[in-house]
């Protein structure tokens, strides 16, 4: 596999560790998500399983997955899964259907291949990094974001999409994303029920990092 040659950093970056944020994470390792200007392969397998799988020291360069939502929301197609979610019985008629698909965030910018390794085996290029968590410490990562902005994290999630839509398209946008999980990822990836992803962009880890470092213990 090539390298992921992407242009949204500049090259003088080193890799840097998280220490805080990694302290975090009982199991496996935080998943880097890299939007790449490379040629990748189409996996038979959901973005749900690469990043889980990921997480547990896979890497990999994909240019297009299984998951037919999921190609909608990382904008590789335009084909709405409204009639897909209405089949499996999520919403209760076309019209919510639809609406639900509105409100799903997308990746809008230009990219080639998404690149899904984790985080020891990047070299400090890339646009989120990936959790899992239990509750308590996803608390501490919205406790670190408040001690910077002095307010919360909108969670917009609706049980859909929760990997690729929640924790990565909108992310990219926001700046950080926590969802409950979906359906399809709690399913096809198999996270464990107390645990709850969340999503951090390159640009927000320094500041939750610093954020981890002066907010009071929990049982303080």
């Amino acid at each position: 596999m090539n390298p992921c040659k992407d242009s949204n950093y500049p090259d003088h970056l080193n890799y840097q560790k998280y220490p805080n944020i990694e302290a975090l994470v009982d199991e496996g390792e935080p998943v880097c998500i890299t939007l790449c200007d490379d040629d990748g392969e189409t996996s038979e397998m959901l973005y749900c399983e690469l990043v889980h799988l990921a997480r547990n020291g896979k890497s990999f360069l994909i240019e297009d997955q299984r998951c037919r939502p999921g190609k909608f929301i990382l904008g590789v197609s335009e084909n709405s899964p409204a009639d897909y979610y209405l089949k499996s019985n999520r919403y209760k008629d076309e019209e919510t259907a639809q609406r639900a698909v509105n409100s799903l965030p997308r990746i809008e910018r230009e990219y080639r291949s998404i690149k899904i390794e984790p985080l020891g085996k990047n070299n400090g290029k890339f646009n989120v990094l990936l959790l899992y968590l239990k509750p308590e410490s996803a608390m501490k990562i919205i406790q670190a974001y408040a001690f910077h902005f002095g307010e919360g994290i909108t969670s917009r999630s609706i049980g859909a999409a929760s990997i690729c839509g929640d924790c990565t398209a909108r992310v990219l946008k926001d700046g950080i994303g926590i969802s409950y999980g979906c359906k399809g990822s709690r399913k096809h990836s198999g996270y464990a029920n107390e645990e709850v992803p969340i999503g951090i962009a390159y640009s927000m880890l320094e500041k939750i990092e610093e954020g981890l470092k002066n907010i009071p213990a929990t049982f303080d």
